[in-house]
C-alpha cells in the first residue's frame, strides 16, 4: 500500500502541475479584443490591483451578489486556508513556529468546512434558480471536497490517526526516500481522495482559482477614453505585420 500511495501521489502531483501550468498558459495567450471590466471598475492600474485584491480575499462581487452565497462560500475558503496551513506540519521539519501557532486554529477549522461545504451542496438542490444552471459536475466536485473534509475531520477528532508515521511518509515521499504509510482505512481514503482531486482539478470548475487573475472583466481598468484598447491580434493587423 505505501508503494502504491508513492506512485499514486507522484502521478497526481505530475497531472496537478502540467494540467495547471498549461491552463494558465493557455489563460495567458487568450486574446481580450473587447474592453469589458464589470462597471463600476477603476480606471488606473493602482485601482484594478486593490480591486483584484478585494475580490480574491474577501469576495467583493459575490457579496454583492448573494449574502447567503457569499457567507458559506467564504468560509469553505477560510476553513480551507487554514487547514492548509496546519497541514504544512506534515511537509516541514522542524515545523515552522508560525505553523505551529496556527495548528489550534487549522483543527477546528475542519468542522466549520464541513458545514459550509454541506450548505453549499444543500443550495444545489434547494435553490430552484441554483439548481437549474446545476450540472452533475457541480453536485460531485462538492461531494468530493466534502468526502475530503468530513474524512479529515474524522481522523482528527474520532480515529486519531498516527500522524508521526503519516508525516514520516510525506517527508519520504518529498526525499524520495520511501517510508511505510500506516496501515489505517481512515488515511488510506483521505489520501485516494486528496490524490482524486489533485488529478480532477485542471479540469474542473475548480480553475476559477487561478483563472480569476484572467478575467477581463477583471482585471481591466475601464480607461477606454483616455486609452485605445487593442488586442495583440488586432495590433499586428493595424501595423500591416
Amino acid at each position: 500500500m505505501s508503494l502504491l500511495f508513492a506512485i499514486l501521489f507522484y502521478l497526481a502531483f505530475l497531472v496537478l502541475v502540467l494540467g495547471v501550468g498549461y491552463k494558465i498558459y493557455d489563460f495567458a495567450r487568450t486574446p481580450a479584443p473587447l474592453k469589458i471590466p464589470t462597471t463600476p471598475a477603476p480606471v488606473t492600474g493602482g485601482g484594478v490591483v486593490l480591486r483584484m485584491c478585494r475580490e480574491v480575499v474577501f469576495f467583493e462581487s459575490l457579496f454583492k451578489s448573494n449574502l447567503w452565497t457569499w457567507a458559506l462560500g467564504w468560509l469553505f475558503h477560510l476553513s480551507l486556508v487554514l487547514v492548509l496551513i496546519r497541514h504544512l506540519r506534515y511537509f516541514t521539519e522542524p515545523v515552522w513556529l508560525w505553523v505551529a501557532l496556527a495548528q489550534p486554529f487549522g483543527l477546528y477549522a475542519s468542522p466549520v468546512m464541513v458545514l459550509a461545504l454541506a450548505g453549499l451542496l444543500a443550495r444545489r438542490f434547494f435553490v430552484e434558480r441554483i439548481r437549474y444552471i446545476s450540472t452533475p459536475s457541480d453536485h460531485l466536485m462538492l461531494v468530493l471536497l466534502l468526502l475530503i473534509a468530513l474524512s479529515g475531520a474524522l481522523m482528527a477528532f474520532v480515529f486519531h490517526t498516527d500522524v508521526i508515521g503519516a508525516k514520516a511518509f510525506i517527508l519520504g515521499l518529498m526525499r524520495f526516500d520511501f517510508q511505510t504509510l500506516p496501515s489505517d482505512f481512515a488515511l488510506y481514503l483521505h489520501l485516494l481522495l486528496v490524490a482524486l482531486l489533485l488529478v480532477i482539478f485542471p479540469f474542473s470548475k475548480l480553475l476559477h482559482a487561478p483563472g480569476v487573475f484572467f478575467s477581463p472583466s477583471r482585471n481591466q481598468a475601464d480607461n477606454p477614453r483616455e486609452k485605445r484598447h487593442l488586442a495583440a491580434w488586432a495590433a499586428k493587423l493595424e501595423t500591416g505585420e
